[in-house]
């Protein structure tokens, strides 16, 4: 029987092609591809376990997945790298894998996730389903105001999509904050865990109050509501980005 070597696999892809990260049945998904492209090289079965997910339609700049593969195959190598690559999609990549202890886990050791939001107010065909386009441009110093009371809470119920299994909806926010770009803004998010959909409802929420049909001092009745019907709409997946997981123990 084979002896196991777990490894991280760093991962990057544009998701408009994709119904997320996720397996899913009777869909495409990155995972499934990663999969299928381990499993061709090492000639058996070889399954990843992502740092999380991301829902249809969003891009990862940073999405870490742990993999055990028999350790006589030379997983270090350019050359595996290279063939792992060869085997993907052009918008999914491998960008290293990294040799970590037997009990290292992708999803339960990360401590830090960064997400961005992505708005562009004048259409650029280059950005087409890379960003979204607003029309009218929103008052971001009000957005921002509104973004740092979130890091005042930690219960974000009314920013979960409902019926998921999740024990707690607690996160901890650390960084929220809207900067401006070119031809737009960037809305920047880090936090420990993130809820499904929940950065999607957070910029639909933080987009009420820039366009002026929310106070800023709202937000705080649209959290302690705990109901996600009283938070904005959920904003297109083109515009997000998983940008960064953390690991300060690992490597």
């Amino acid at each position: 029987m084979n002896t196991l070597q777990r490894y991280f696999i760093e991962i990057a892809y544009n998701g408009t092609a994709y119904h997320g990260w996720q397996i899913q049945k009777n869909a495409v998904s990155v995972q499934e591809l990663i999969n299928k492209s381990l499993s061709t090289l090492c000639r058996q079965e070889i399954e990843t376990l992502g740092c999380g997910r991301t829902d249809t339609g969003v891009h990862a700049k940073q999405l870490f997945a742990h993999v055990d593969i028999p350790e006589e195959i030379d997983v270090l190598s350019s050359q595996f790298l290279q063939r792992s690559n060869s085997l993907l999609p052009y918008d999914i990549v491998i960008k290293r894998f990294i040799k970590v202890k037997a009990d290292a886990h992708a999803r339960f050791d990360a401590t830090l996730r960064s997400y961005e939001y992505h708005i562009h107010f004048s259409k650029d065909p280059f950005l087409h389903n890379l960003s979204w386009q607003l029309r009218d441009k929103p008052n971001v110093e009000l957005m921002n105001q509104a973004a740092q009371i979130l890091m005042e809470y930690r219960d974000f119920s009314c920013f979960s999509k409902s019926n998921t299994k999740t024990l707690t909806n607690n996160c901890l926010i650390k960084r929220a904050e809207w900067l401006p770009t070119e031809n737009g803004i960037v809305f920047h998010v880090s936090a420990d865990r993130f809820l499904r959909n929940m950065v999607r409802a957070i910029v639909g929420t933080l987009i009420r109050v820039g366009k002026h049909e929310m106070e800023v001092e709202d937000i705080r009745a649209v959290i302690d509501s705990k109901n996600r019907s009283n938070a904005g709409e959920s904003v297109p997946a083109c515009g997000l980005y998983l940008t960064e997981v953390i690991y300060p123990d690992l490597f």
